[in-house]
């Protein structure tokens, strides 16, 4: 019974409705937006006339009133647009529903795509107010069907479809690559297979060997993008500068060294170099993190090895797949 009740509140959570209070728009990026009477959402771009629609993840910004009202009992007196968000939406607590979710305004569909943001520098809201809870309480979506929508219009919250292909973000780690002296291969070759397996590739990047900057974005596409699977590819190895399995470990909750432990054993049938890798696998939140080999012919092997198993774990971190066996 209380299986059932608890199943049972999941499915009207993912069924909430809201309201859309305010609808705002600004010409130039980093600066107050004002309320408009209605807005005409362009698939795959955003607002119509608003300077952050574009093709890429956050064509739309989404504020919760409750955080607006919040902020205003610490005296501050603010009006709907003064952090910079194009809706503000009453009844959710936005910064909790996972990346992917989509919601419907009218015949207009949104979905998820990132979970606040990195404020920079102090931009020109910051330096009006002196606060922005944009990067704490905001989140972006993009426009996956369009429509107009005005404030009064009731949003709501569809269920998550768990036929959604897995996300997955890419990272080369090489001096040479990032300097320009060296084509990246390994990069392009595991979104090549990832793309044909079904994935979708989310961000692919291309860093300096270290332990800072790859730290950062790996909290960055785990926390805030919310991507099902990271995969590295480089800096494993006995050089002083491979030490992406440090900062995997480091950023990681738990370790699921099952995964580098496979690779290794598969690349040992191949090479007894393989035996030098110090790769490592882990979990972040609901993020998987895979090192994978430097060369495009050891990723394609790797990923070719451990993919027709890795999406029953991915589905069980998303909370789409059970576990196997009962309890």
């Amino acid at each position: 019974m209380e299986v059932k009740m608890d199943r049972d509140r999941e499915k009207n959570e993912e069924t909430k409705t809201g309201k859309i209070m305010a609808i705002c728009v600004s010409q130039k990026k980093g600066t107050r937006k004002t309320e408009v009477p209605y807005a005409i959402l362009l698939e795959n771009q955003g607002i119509e006339g608003d300077a952050h629609a574009g093709t890429w993840h956050r064509q739309i910004s989404l504020l919760a009133q409750e955080k607006i009202e919040e902020f205003k009992t610490r005296g501050a007196e603010v009006d709907f647009g003064i952090f910079g968000e194009n809706l503000v939406v009453e009844g959710f607590d936005l910064r909790k529903i996972p990346v992917g979710t989509r919601f419907a305004i009218g015949e207009a569909i949104l979905e998820l795509t990132q979970i606040g943001k990195e404020c920079h520098n102090h931009c020109a809201i910051y330096k009006a107010v002196g606060d922005c809870i944009m990067p704490r309480e905001g989140v972006f979506a993009k426009v996956v069907k369009g429509g107009v929508i005005r404030p009064g219009d009731e949003i709501r919250r569809l269920a998550f479809d768990a036929r959604k292909p897995f996300t997955a973000a890419v990272i080369t780690l090489s001096d040479k690559g990032f300097k320009g002296e060296r084509e990246d291969k390994s990069g392009p070759a595991a979104c090549s297979i990832l793309t044909e397996a079904g994935y979708e590739i989310t961000e692919s990047l291309l860093l300096p060997d270290g332990e800072e900057k790859l730290k950062k974005e790996l909290m960055r596409l785990s926390d805030q993008r919310q991507v099902n699977v990271i995969f590295t590819t480089g800096g494993t190895g006995f050089s002083e500068r491979d030490v992406t399995p440090e900062a995997t470990k480091t950023v990681c909750d738990r370790m699921a060294m099952g995964i580098a432990e496979a690779i290794r054993i598969h690349s040992l049938s191949i090479t007894d170099r393989a035996m030098l890798s110090r790769a490592v696998s882990g979990i972040r939140k609901k993020t998987l993190i895979v090192n994978l080999p430097g060369s495009p012919k050891a990723v394609r092997e790797s990923l070719e090895y451990i993919l027709p198993s890795l999406g029953h774990g991915l589905g069980i971190l998303r909370g789409t797949e059970g576990e196997c066996g009962g309890k």
